[in-house]
């Protein structure tokens, strides 16, 4: 699953030599590997988890990883930046295998706050991994070219599909799999879409993911441009991105104790007053990078145990039909986060007031959507403790 991230955040220190390879005028043009990159990974995703439904996780998962070498070696050799934006669509296309087969095999193995727990790890993992890609990618450039990142990729796929060969065994048993039909199709479409509880909270998911995706879109242009940090720029990223891991950390303690929905609706409040202190303050243009860095360090912790606890909640109905919940949740949570992080990636005027604004938007628009879908309850403890089910 961190292969994903990894595609997007090893890019970031090599977007102004991309946008200098190909001429590219406008500067917030170059935030598009990242969003064509993002668009590939939501259309595949309804594709992957009806296969994986049919077929099994692993023959998804391996499909999907050649797909994700074959996007990769097409980037390096892009003789155009369109090119090189198509080859980025084929990549994530590629990529959004892993993701869908990683949470339905979750999902085929644990429920309730015992999958909250698992998810927790596999945040930790997803984040842990992308902590070091922009100083992989900075490395790269100081003896190559961007071109080697992409190679680089490849080589990482492939150690993907040979550990996955090695380690991860088929969880969707013959007789628990799903037909291709058209009706079989539309019964578990059907499903996913009629439960209030994994709509709900997959709507509330793309807004929390769009505050993540308008930051990684945008961290290179803030932490260079406004604030000046130069190669500084990958061990900032890096630290930051560190706090998510630590707080999938703490979820996985806690979880189990307080119950999904407890944790999660508590942090999304604290996630709204670390966005209403800077509220107050007039959403300002150039705060002090010490007081941004807090402000960052606060909401990605709040999101670590936020992220998790609602995938697992949008998750939890769906035992029979998990590649399909996983594949629509993935693209739901994917193509809003794209739009949204390149709404507010485009709007970035030399400050960091677009981020901030934004990030404070898409919280509210959380908040009120796990109030519609809870009707009003927050923080109750009707969680299930963790009994796999294929109901």
């Amino acid at each position: 699953m961190a292969l994903s991230a990894l595609a997007i955040d090893v890019m970031l220190a090599a977007l102004p030599d991309i946008a200098g390879t190909f001429s590219v005028a406008e500067p917030n043009d170059r935030q598009l590997v990242v969003t064509s990159y993002l668009a590939g990974f939501a259309l595949g995703q309804p594709l992957h988890g009806p296969l994986s439904d049919r077929f099994g996780r692993r023959p998804v998962l391996v499909a999907g990883l050649f797909v994700f070498a074959v996007g990769a070696v097409a980037a390096a050799f892009a003789p155009e930046f369109g090119w090189l934006l198509l080859a980025r669509g084929v990549l994530g296309f590629g990529a959004a295998a892993p993701r869908v087969v990683a949470t339905a095999v979750v999902r085929d193995r644990f429920a309730g706050r015992e999958m909250a727990r698992i998810m927790s790890f596999v945040m930790i993992v997803f984040i842990v991994v992308p902590i070091f890609a922009p100083s992989v990618g900075g490395a790269i450039l100081a003896v190559g070219t961007w071109h080697w990142i992409f190679g680089f990729l490849c080589f990482a796929c492939v150690g993907a599909l040979v550990w996955a060969a090695l380690r991860l065994p088929e969880t969707v048993a013959p007789e628990d799999r799903v037909s291709l039909s058209g009706e079989s199709l539309a019964w578990a479409l059907r499903t996913v879409l009629t439960s209030r509880q994994t709509v709900g909270y997959t709507i509330a998911l793309g807004f929390m993911f769009g505050s993540l995706m308008s930051y990684i879109g945008a961290a290179q242009q803030i932490f260079v441009d406004v604030y000046g940090l130069g190669r500084l720029f990958p061990v900032m990223f890096g630290a930051i991105a560190s706090v998510v891991a630590v707080a999938s950390l703490v979820n996985s303690r806690l979880v189990g104790r307080f119950g999904m929905r407890r944790l999660s609706h508590a942090a999304l409040l604290g996630y709204l007053a670390a966005c209403g202190a800077l509220a107050v303050a007039g959403f300002p243009r150039h705060p002090p990078l010490p007081v941004f860095v807090v402000y960052l360090a606060a909401v990605f912790f709040f999101f670590g145990l936020i992220a998790p606890n609602f995938n697992a909640i949008a998750m939890e109905p769906m035992g029979r039909v998990a590649g399909m919940a996983s594949s629509v949740i993935g693209f739901y949570m994917t193509a809003a986060a794209a739009l949204f992080g390149w709404f507010i990636g485009q709007g970035f005027d030399g400050s960091v007031r677009p981020l901030i604004a934004g990030f404070a938007a898409l919280g509210l628009l959380t908040l009120m959507t796990v109030l519609v879908t809870e009707r009003g309850a927050l923080m109750s403890s009707r969680d299930r403790l963790g009994s796999p089910s294929r109901d």
